[in-house]
């Protein structure tokens, strides 16, 4: 497959569209510019310029980014913090914006969860199902402390 080129400007704006369509992070709008081999200066004049026009923001892209795999898809904080990391976002940036979850969301979350898994465990001793239960929450990311605790 033939490779197309593209002008500075127009790499430059792919990238501002990237970023405009869904809140990136660094490491994502990085690896999109591996696609295009720009030399370094090019891909520093191109970050400084999103970064300045608040095109990339990384706070804003952490902040959104809990909101939604917790809202949405129901993870817990450890499983958010690791898919963060993954994503180079700083520990200390991912900690500051945990508070985008309300803690009685968290709780009600994670009784909700729990009360759904734990009914679907038929044909199972008591502790089983209890077993199975922590171990699923625990999977979906949610601490085993705050787990005991809600249930205890």
């Amino acid at each position: 497959m033939e490779k197309k080129s593209f002008t500075f400007a127009e790499i430059k704006l792919k990238l501002v569209n990237y970023c405009v369509y869904q809140d990136r992070c660094h490491a994502e709008v990085e690896q999109k510019m591996k696609e295009f081999l720009l030399i370094e200066e090019a891909k520093e004049e191109i970050m400084l310029y999103l970064l300045k026009e608040n095109y990339l923001n990384e706070e804003r892209f952490t902040r959104s980014y809990i909101r939604g795999k917790f809202y949405i898809k129901h993870w817990g904080k450890n499983k958010i913090k690791i898919n963060l990391k993954q994503k180079q976002v700083p520990e200390k940036l991912i900690n500051t914006c945990f508070d985008e979850i309300d803690e009685s969301d968290y709780e009600k979350t994670i009784k909700k969860i729990y009360e759904d898994y734990y009914s679907k465990q038929a044909g199972l001793k008591e502790y089983q199902r209890k077993s199975k239960t922590i171990k699923y929450l625990m999977s979906k990311g949610f601490e085993y402390e705050k787990i005991n605790d809600i249930f205890d």
